[in-house]
């Protein structure tokens, strides 16, 4: 499998924290679907499109390896990681097992003084939709929905759905930008909210359910997949 030539990326822009930038620009180009999965990048081309040498390149990817997003092929390069649709469908079936059941365990137990955050945490990732910052949006999206699973009090809870949230972030958002799906998917978590200020907790968790299953059939790059895990 021979190293693939470097599509334009986004810019690093300053030198401090030189490893961290090119960590997220390369983040930014997986999940934008530049970085193509499958492919095995080569830390020199990489590092040639960015304007910087190979090691600081190398170690961003090895930052990515633990998250999972790539692969690392000795003299070689770093494959992006693929995810099958069998695989997508067993992260789903994992998150349906534990997120809609812990949310509505948490509805009656989020202060009444937190609601305020929580919507603005939510308007996060619809301002990002909007604005077409799908890093934004994936980041914002990751933080609404752990804030939500910390209000159980289990941190190896909150830990396993965080590594199944990373783990279904590997192909490209832009075909979805483009549709306009991935607005109507942002929208969904101030509906989610909805019922959690009116303390509905079973509400919270079948639109919980809904909202995997929407976000299933996204990532499938067809909406009709959403029934498939609801």
């Amino acid at each position: 499998m021979s190293p693939t030539p470097v599509p334009d990326l986004p810019g690093i822009g300053r030198r401090e924290n030189l490893r961290d930038r090119i960590r997220e620009a390369l983040r930014a180009g997986i999940i934008s679907g530049k970085l193509e999965p499958g492919v095995v990048y080569s830390a020199p081309a990489l590092g040639a499109q960015l304007g910087v040498s190979p090691t600081p390149v190398r170690e961003a990817m090895l930052d990515l390896v633990k998250g999972g997003l790539v692969v690392a092929h000795p003299n070689k390069g770093f494959r992006i990681t693929e995810m099958s649709e069998e695989d997508l469908d067993n992260l789903a079936a994992v998150r349906l097992l534990i997120e809609p059941p812990t949310v509505r365990d948490v509805v009656a137990v989020i202060p009444k003084e937190d609601f305020p955050e929580l919507r603005a945490r939510a308007q996060a990732i619809v301002d990002a939709a909007e604005s077409g910052n799908l890093l934004g949006y994936i980041e914002a999206d990751h933080v609404f929905h752990l804030t939500l699973l910390t209000y159980s009090g289990n941190r190896f809870l909150v830990d396993v759905v965080s590594d199944l949230r990373s783990q279904t972030r590997l192909l490209g958002l832009t075909p979805l930008l483009e549709s306009g799906r991935l607005g109507s998917s942002a929208a969904e978590h101030h509906e989610l909210l909805d019922f959690v200020e009116a303390r509905d907790a079973s509400g919270a968790e079948l639109l919980m359910r809904r909202h995997i299953g929407h976000v299933r059939g996204l990532w499938a790059g067809g909406a009709e997949r959403s029934t498939a895990v609801r």
